[in-house]
């Protein structure tokens, strides 16, 4: 990438995320990236974190937006809607991230660096790459089965990254335009495993940076039954599709 101070924006979908929200904008723009904002994708919270969004909208002298869906429709549409909106606004480079406070922030200027200077179009926060690890609090069989997950990716679709299912990415926006990811249908983990399925499929220069994954520490976790069975099904899917 030739530019010299790109237009960068963070992808932030919520549903019930009102207590961190406000933390992780807070970390980020202590950053203090030039040119960088956020855009919160809000699947219109029963606990006002769409409100709250508001709120840091209105007092970041345009830093912060916000993108409002009328119900829940999971993360990927989430994801989908809210790089299309980058896309729209001329961003550079788009970057995903939990508002869970998982994603450690931290990461994000050496992500940029790479997509600026290696020639990566997709540069992922990883936990399986050397220096990365997931939550010291995870219990042995939770690790036990995102190490499989990762490795059942891998083997199904060849896919050469080791954390597949990483939500923590950056993107060169030309990219997320030659992936077509308004096309996107999957959801949840699946979501992750189709987009760098379609960027392996096109030839895309990914990259892994080393991240400590860590637990949320308010809120749950919106994974359900169905996104775990499509998570299991997506790989074959999208190895046997034309």
């Amino acid at each position: 990438m030739t530019i010299d101070n790109p237009k960068i924006t963070v992808v932030v979908p919520t549903y019930n995320e009102r207590e961190n929200l406000p933390v992780l904008v807070a970390r980020i723009h202590a950053l203090g990236i030039q040119n960088l904002s956020v855009l919160v994708v809000d699947d219109n919270s029963p606990d006002g974190t769409g409100a709250v969004a508001d709120q840091l909208a209105a007092e970041s002298m345009g830093a912060v937006s916000v993108l409002h869906r009328k119900e829940k429709d999971g993360l990927g549409r989430a994801y989908v809607a809210g790089m299309a909106r980058a896309l729209a606004e001329n961003s550079d480079i788009v970057i995903q991230m939990d508002a869970d406070l998982s994603h450690p922030v931290s990461a994000i200027p050496t992500m940029l660096d790479l997509i600026r200077t290696s020639g990566a179009a997709l540069v992922i926060g990883s936990r399986y790459v050397a220096g990365g690890s997931t939550a010291s609090d995870w219990p042995w069989h939770r690790k036990a089965l995102s190490a499989w997950a990762n490795f059942y990716v891998g083997a199904v679709l060849n896919l050469k990254v080791k954390d597949a299912t990483a939500g923590f990415k950056a993107w060169r926006a030309d990219a997320l335009v030659r992936i077509d990811v308004a096309t996107v249908r999957s959801d949840g983990y699946s979501f992750q495993v189709e987009m760098n399925y379609r960027a392996a499929r096109q030839g895309l220069k990914i990259a892994e940076v080393p991240i400590h994954f860590e637990e949320r520490v308010e809120g749950a976790s919106k994974m359900n039954l169905r996104e775990q069975l499509e998570s299991a099904l997506t790989p074959w899917k999208l190895r046997f599709q034309r």
